[in-house]
């Protein structure tokens, strides 16, 4: 355990607020950090290089300039985010023992991962919609999501998450804290902060749930909708070739889907319901939560959309051809 010669809060009156938080790895695996971070590098690192790939290989490929690869971009970006926001505290705890996370820096991490999370969500249901427009309406798809289109929507995506979030920092720095200073995890979550406060947190508890049923519940709720019209569509088609043709092509956003939102979902849950639940299962959720949907999101729509996984192949193929 780290050390800090400082006091673990500040005193002003009445008013205590820490002045750092110390994160927790893996409960009951400290002596094991070391190899722990082994397959977490591996997770961060193909988090970062296959989203720069997805990017680079869209950049590129002016075949690859329509709406469904625009969102998909959208989604490698907040990928990348998300994975630059924890790497730092989460290999510096398992390398180095880095435990102690300055105050206003914890809140900063906090702001920006739940911001990051609900715009992959909302990007997510940006993704579905333009799946629907496709099977269900596919003459007037590109009529209807021009690049003007998916420009508004990707600017309303990064305001609505800013915009709902704003308020979350300043509540937790109105409440007292006092004695517990340890987070669940080796980077910040509002519920996690929040119940280190020795003061009434019910405003907090109110405005997180409405926050996330507004944003997160509601996206997926219209993303699952998206799907049960897609699925008349489908239904409605003649031959099975076409039906599985179209259902093909939403294959990789529905696994991208599941990724996401089942942890999501389960630390939900946890951090407000499972009180009995073992440190140990609250950590592995959230791991799973934040690391593996930008490390497995670049490899599903690699293997699994064709004109990704071509272009990639004559991105390599070129690539050889210049070295010879």
């Amino acid at each position: 355990m780290e050390r800090d010669s400082r006091p673990p809060w500040e005193f002003n009156g009445s008013f205590y607020q820490p002045s750092a938080f110390l994160m927790m790895g893996i409960p009951g695996l400290e002596a094991l950090h070391p190899w722990i971070s082994i397959p977490f590098c591996a997770l961060y690192l193909t988090a970062l290089l296959g989203n720069c790939v997805i990017l680079f290989i869209i950049r590129k490929t002016p075949s690859l300039h329509e709406p469904m690869y625009y969102f998909l971009s959208m989604l490698a970006v907040t990928d990348l985010g998300l994975a630059l926001c924890t790497l730092p505290t989460t290999l510096g705890l398992f390398w180095f023992n880095v435990r102690r996370i300055a105050f206003d820096a914890c809140l900063t991490q906090m702001y920006f991962i739940h911001i990051l999370s609900f715009i992959e969500s909302s990007v997510l249901l940006a993704m579905a919609f333009d799946r629907f427009v496709a099977i269900s309406h596919p003459l007037r798809h590109p009529a209807i999501l021009t690049k003007s289109t998916v420009l508004k929507i990707g600017l309303a995506i990064v305001l609505r998450g800013m915009v709902s979030l704003l308020p979350i920092p300043f509540l937790l720095k109105r409440l007292t804290y006092c004695g517990r200073t340890e987070l669940s995890h080796s980077f910040c979550f509002h519920p996690d902060i929040m119940n280190l406060a020795c003061a009434d947190i019910k405003v907090n508890v109110f405005y997180g749930m409405i926050v996330l049923l507004s944003t997160v519940g509601m996206d997926f709720i219209f993303i699952v909708l998206s799907y049960i019209l897609i699925i008349r569509t489908v239904v409605s088609l003649t031959t099975r070739e076409e039906c599985l043709k179209a259902l093909n092509t939403c294959v990789s956003h529905i696994c991208a889907v599941l990724v996401f939102f089942i942890p999501m979902i389960g630390l939900s849950m946890i951090h407000r319901f499972g009180r009995d639940v073992p440190p140990l299962v609250n950590t592995l959720v959230a791991y799973t939560y934040l690391t593996i949907p930008p490390a497995l999101n670049p490899v599903i729509y690699s293997i699994k959309s064709t004109h990704i996984r071509e272009a990639l192949l004559r991105a390599l193929c070129r690539k050889r051809g210049s070295d010879w």
